[in-house]
């Protein structure tokens, strides 16, 4: 007596035909049917992920795109999957999916939204906009910015090497600084470039030191960022190469760059230069010297910033005039303070930038801090989120009970930047 029944050569040829219909099936998806796939939301995610596999590209392309619009936790596993395709196109699509996932709405400006391809081959436009970061408060995956560290360093591609080392500075990710370190020696010039900005904004003083061989650069986009950055990590060993570059170069922005990074590093041996760059013809050039002074914090230098400050009619060379005068211990509130000055520009559409900048500097002095807490109160609606905003920055344990305040304001959108200013301020401190 047979137990099992071996299966009618009949029904044998229908399931194999149901298994090529199955697989056949599999490969005719088209993008149309992705998106209707997706429209299931998160619960699509399962089957989302299998079809990264369909050797069709715009399948896959249309994958990472619907993955990314979904935008839940879930998405972060197959975006991760999405970076390993052996096509640089979903490699960057799927790069600003995951930025996209902490920085929501960046899918719409990153790298990726301007590509074209010709061919085989892709065409994008990076943004001269290079300032997006997340807060302090939000914490990354670390298989996220491990998945970025390996394009970055290690990608054929180099639009995506330069992709990915723009995400990690946006998502602050410091477990990939070995991998920007390997991506600046490329000779790619917008991987290098990205590369320094996103040490910029991670600001680990420890990798400064690897960067000076950038500071004589041929190529002046290369050169000026690597003085930004030599000078914002604090690289005081970089001195004279700075002041190398300052003496030799012929190009206008690379001085202003080196100028700004001597300015940075403070030392009573760069007294000459700021005294002579003070009365340059170029704003920017009087502006970084007295941004020297600033840091060079010589009480001896009061009176001659003062006159300097009442002389100057450039609003970049008064701001910073003004930082000078401030972080000297200039700390009075009335009109025509230069603290006052600060705050007010905080209003203004071109320089408030500039003027954040420098409260945030001064504002690590508890002088400082206390008497920029009445603009939470009396301020005007930008100044209130803008010293919001410095005190995320660089405030103290004394500047919670004024955040907490703020975070009741009548101004939605001012309680708003409160609550998220006191998350930021805890989480650093």
């Amino acid at each position: 007596m047979h137990l099992f029944r071996a299966t009618p050569p009949c029904h044998r040829w229908w399931l194999a035909a149901l298994a090529a219909i199955s697989v056949l099936s599999a490969q005719d998806v088209r993008p149309k049917d992705v998106r209707e796939i997706a429209k299931a939301g998160s619960n699509a995610i399962p089957r989302l992920q299998e079809l990264l596999k369909n050797p069709d590209l715009d399948v896959r392309i249309e994958v990472v795109k619907q993955i990314t619009d979904i935008g839940t936790e879930r998405s972060l596993d197959p975006l991760i999957l999405a970076t390993q395709d052996n096509d640089p196109e979903v490699q960057i699509r799927a790069t600003d999916g995951l930025v996209n996932f902490y920085l929501p709405g960046y899918v719409k400006m990153g790298f990726g939204s301007s590509l074209s391809r010709v061919g085989s081959s892709i065409k994008g436009k990076f943004t001269d906009t290079n300032n997006q970061v997340i807060d302090p408060y939000i914490m990354v995956r670390p298989d996220v910015i491990g998945a970025l560290g390996k394009l970055a360093s290690s990608s054929a591609n180099m639009s995506v090497r330069a992709n990915a080392a723009r995400a990690i500075g946006i998502l602050r990710g410091r477990a990939a600084i070995p991998d920007l370190l390997a991506a600046i020696r490329t000779k790619d010039t917008d991987v290098i470039y990205e590369s320094l900005v996103a040490l910029q904004k991670i600001r680990d003083e420890s990798s400064a030191t690897q960067i000076d061989f950038l500071l004589h650069d041929l190529n002046p986009k290369v050169q000026t960022a690597a003085l930004e950055t030599v000078g914002l990590l604090q690289n005081k060993a970089a001195l004279p190469e700075a002041v190398d570059v300052l003496n030799r170069s012929r190009d206008a922005r690379v001085r202003r760059a080196a100028l700004t990074a001597i300015a940075m590093l403070p030392d009573d041996s760069s007294r000459a230069l700021y005294e002579r760059y003070l009365q340059d013809k170029d704003d920017k050039m009087r502006a970084a010297a007295a941004e020297g002074f600033a840091r060079l914090k010589n009480p001896a230098d009061q009176s001659m910033l003062e006159r300097a400050w009442q002389d100057e009619g450039k609003t970049p060379v008064r701001l910073a005039l003004a930082f000078a005068l401030v972080s000297l211990g200039n700390t009075q509130m009335s009109e025509f303070s230069p603290l006052q000055y600060l705050i007010n520009t905080l209003n203004s559409a071109a320089y408030h930038d500039v003027a954040f900048a420098y409260l945030v500097e001064t504002g690590r002095n508890q002088p400082v801090r206390q008497a920029l807490y009445p603009s939470l109160t009396n301020g005007t609606k930008d100044e209130k989120i803008n010293v919001a905003r410095v005190l995320a920055r660089s405030g103290d344990k004394d500047s919670i009970p004024y955040l907490q305040k703020l975070s009741t304001d009548t101004d939605g959108d001012v309680a708003m930047e409160g609550v998220r200013a006191l998350r930021n301020l805890q989480a650093r401190l």
